[in-house]
Parts: structure tokens; C-alpha cells; sequence
């Protein structure tokens, strides 16, 4: 069934006014239990607002890594950070001392807590581990089995792991993908302990262990069932679990020495001075095409503010971390908004001083824009993507601030922006040219 114009309109606009809402109060309905806080309390701020946590990271006594281990390090830890859309972190390899330095954000809600909370956002050094245990030997302050030396297999027998739902409960897992040998490993330990436990440990801590009910056969067969009781909460804890897996196996166990706070390095006074003059620099925009450009100018104002709050929406469901250069990648999409919208309704203004209908004028100067917009939003892509892939800390979050906003941009000057400007241009009493900004033309009666 073809929707209505009108009907169109209503939806992007009933879309555009709950992310606002949202974004300004959050979202939290009685008897509902996922909730959203408001994005200044949710969003993760970078180093360079609120500060953060560095710390030293080091083998075990007795262990002398080589250069390619800490290298090999350094690449696991970046890729667990990025995996939690931590950009604005710093890790870099002493070979000297032996030893990994890692800067990273606070962790949101940690500022005033202890900053190892933040510390475990690397995973926790996560040497994965299927042991053996003695069923008898509880550890009497975890209530976990006392972890043994007798290992069924290692995490770097394991090729990858993937989060999944039961379809029954809503609880979610861990499905692993096993290697060859870590297959033929599991099988047979399976085989040998039916009716006993197998316990699955992360670094000291045991995350499970579960009873061998008969052998485990094939790669991905074994799945690791976590302690949730809240189904989202343990959504969270089965991605998060299955990203520090897929990441690999360190090649010796990490000891976090030498924890320290990082002040921010320009504070929340720049955040706060930041948000009020992107707000006065939108507020200005709106009054310019409102004024300017009538009907049309109020379309591309509440586009633009749907654009932001999705922009802002996306930053706090993903928990990227904001950065001040990210703030500024914002700002600057705004202007490429205007810049889109102000293109599309100069061609529209152009076809009613031509002779052209209200509707004929916004359909015409709609196609006729198309390609400017799109090689203009295209090149941008561009380099926000180099910026991207070659950049570190900061600079990715401009990157993804920037990327983001281009492509939505993009998607609200082109659809949403026509869509509801075409309905409101079907309207009789709307259809007059100085309403779009254009002086002439027809009656368009």
C-alpha cells in the first residue's frame, strides 16, 4: 500500500520530534525496561573534557616479552577500544621497560570512582581459558571454583565469537568458533568429562561452567551462557565479551601498574562554551531561512534539527566517545546542511520565476540539484573516511562526527526535505510564490 504525501510528512516528522525529545529528557516509559538517558549526561566526553585514566601496562614477573609480543599488544588493545567507539585513546609500546602505556577517557559515570573501573574498559587483559576444576575447592570470598592447571584449550585456539539471542528467553550468549585443533581439543575433553564441569575463565575471573551433558562435536557448537538475569543487560555483556574474543588472545597476561587521573585538558567550560555557540550558530541559521526562504526555510530548519538530534542519538546508543574536533565536525555539517538546502531552494525559486507551478518548481528544483549535492556530500565522504583511517584520537572523532553528519544530511535535504515539502506545496493556500521566497511568476492557482 503507497502512503500518502501527507502521511509521509506526518512520520518524518513525528520521527524528528521524538529524537528531540529523546535527546533533551531521554527516554524512559513505565513497565518498559530499556531507557535512554539524556545525551549531556550519556554521552562518553573525550580526554580532552572530562579527563581520564593513564596507566602502564606490564607482563608478569618472570616474563620478558619480545617486541613483536608488544607490538602484537598495542594492536589488541586498539582494536578492543575502537571496538567500544573509544577513539580519543593513546597507546604506545616502551620497548625500552618492556611495557604498553595506554591513555584512554573516563568511563561515563566513573569520574568520581576508582579509575581501574575505566582501566577494565580494555577488556581486562582477557586471557581466555576452558579448565578443568575440582568441584570440591570453591574460592570462599567469589564463590567460583578455584582455577586449575589443567586447560582444555586456550582463546587463541578460538578463531572468532558471536553474540546471539535465544529466541525463547531473550537472554543472549556467546556462540565460539573453534579452530581445527581447538575443535578436536573440545571434543575430546567433552568426550572424557561427561557429567562433570568445565569452567570458562576470563584472565582469574570465571565467567561460567557449565556441565558436559555428552560430547561436543564441529566448530561451533560451544556457546558460553552468562550470568545476566536482564535481558538487555546481558545483551551488553554477550557483544562486549564476544568483541574482547574476537580481538585475540594476549600472548602473556597484562598487570595494570601506575594508575593515575589526567586532568582535562581544556575542561567542561569548553564543552558548555562549545554547545552555546553551536546552539547560537543554528538558532542564527534558522532565522536566516526562515526569513529568507519562507515555507521552504521552515522545512530545512526542522530537517536540520533532525539531523542533529540523530547525530547526537547515534553518539550516545553507540558510546563513541565525543571529542571537542567531533563537536566541530557537528557544527561544520551544519553548514554543509545549509549549504545543500539553500542550493535546492534558490533551483526552486528559479523555476517559479520561470513560469513554473509551486509543485512543478520543488519536483524541478529538487532533480536539478541532485548531482551538486550529491558530489558535494560525496567528496566530503571522502575525506572524512582518509581522515579516518589515517587519523588517531581526536581526529577520528571529527572523522565519524563529520562522516555522520554528511550522510545524514545527504538523506534529509534530498527525501525527507522533499517529502514534506511536496505535501505542503499541495496545500492551495500555500501555493504562492513569495511563501517560497520567489518574487513573480504564476498565480499557481
Amino acid at each position: 500500500m503507497k502512503l500518502s504525501s501527507g502521511l509521509k510528512s506526518f512520520l518524518i516528522l513525528a520521527i524528528i520530534a521524538a529524537m528531540t525529545a529523546i535527546v533533551l529528557v531521554g527516554f524512559n516509559v513505565p513497565g518498559i525496561k530499556y531507557t535512554i538517558g539524556k545525551a549531556y549526561d550519556s554521552i562518553r566526553y573525550g580526554i580532552d573534557i572530562s579527563g581520564g585514566v593513564s596507566a602502564v601496562l606490564s607482563a608478569p614477573e618472570g616474563v620478558t616479552p619480545t617486541d613483536d609480543q608488544l607490538e602484537t599488544v598495542k594492536g589488541i588493545i586498539d582494536t578492543r577500544l575502537e571496538g567500544k567507539q573509544i577513539y580519543d585513546k593513546t597507546v604506545t609500546v616502551d620497548k625500552v621497560n618492556r611495557r604498553v602505556l595506554v591513555e584512554i577517557p573516563y568511563k561515563k559515570g566513573s569520574e568520581s570512582s576508582d579509575p581501574y573501573e575505566t582501566i577494565a574498559d580494555i577488556g581486562a587483559t582477557a586471557m581466555l581459558s576452558f579448565r578443568e576444576v575440582d568441584e570440591d575447592k570453591i574460592d570462599p570470598e567469589t564463590g567460583d571454583y578455584v582455577m586449575t592447571d589443567r586447560i582444555v584449550l586456550q582463546g587463541s585456539e578460538i578463531e572468532s565469537a558471536v553474540a546471539e539471542t535465544n529466541p525463547e528467553t531473550q537472554m543472549a550468549y556467546v556462540r565460539l568458533i573453534f579452530s581445527d585443533d581447538g575443535a578436536k581439543k573440545f571434543e575430546e575433553a567433552t568426550e572424557r568429562l561427561v557429567g562433570k564441569k568445565i569452567a570458562i575463565y576470563l584472565d582469574d575471573q570465571m565467567v561460567s561452567a557449565p556441565i558436559v551433558n555428552g560430547k561436543i562435536t564441529g566448530k561451533d557448537k560451544a556457546v558460553i551462557e552468562l550470568g545476566a538475569y536482564d535481558p538487555q543487560q546481558s545483551i551488553t555483556q554477550a557483544k562486549e565479551l564476544a568483541a574482547i574474543i574476537r580481538s585475540g588472545a594476549l600472548p602473556f597476561k597484562l598487570e595494570a601498574k601506575d594508575v593515575n587521573h589526567i586532568s582535562p585538558i581544556v575542561g567542561e567550560n569548553a564543552l558548555n562554551i562549545s554547545i552555546y555557540a553551536g546552539a547560537v550558530a543554528i538558532l542564527l541559521v534558522w532565522l536566516f531561512m526562515l526569513l529568507y526562504y519562507r515555507v521552504p526555510g521552515l522545512v530545512a530548519d526542522i530537517a536540520l534539527l533532525g539531523q542533529a538530534a540523530a547525530v547526537i542519538l547515534i553518539l550516545v546508543l553507540s558510546g563513541m566517545s565525543l571529542t571537542l574536533p567531533g563537536i566541530a565536525g557537528m557544527i561544520l555539517t551544519v553548514g554543509m546542511s545549509v549549504d545543500a538546502n539553500v542550493i535546492i531552494f534558490e533551483r526552486i525559486k528559479e523555476e517559479i520565476k520561470s513560469g513554473k507551478t509551486v509543485q512543478a518548481a520543488v519536483d524541478l528544483g529538487f532533480d536539478r540539484a541532485f548531482t551538486a549535492i550529491l558530489d558535494g556530500n560525496l567528496t566530503t565522504l571522502i575525506t572524512a573516511v582518509i581522515l579516518y583511517y589515517f587519523g588517531t584520537g581526536a581526529v577520528r572523532s571529527f572523522a565519524i562526527t563529520l562522516g555522520l553528519g554528511v550522510i545524514l544530511n545527504f538523506l534529509t535535504a534530498i527525501f525527507a526535505t522533499k517529502i514534506v515539502l511536496k505535501s505542503l506545496a499541495e496545500i492551495r493556500a500555500l501555493r504562492k510564490p513569495w511563501l517560497f521566497g520567489a518574487k513573480g511568476g504564476t498565480a499557481n492557482v
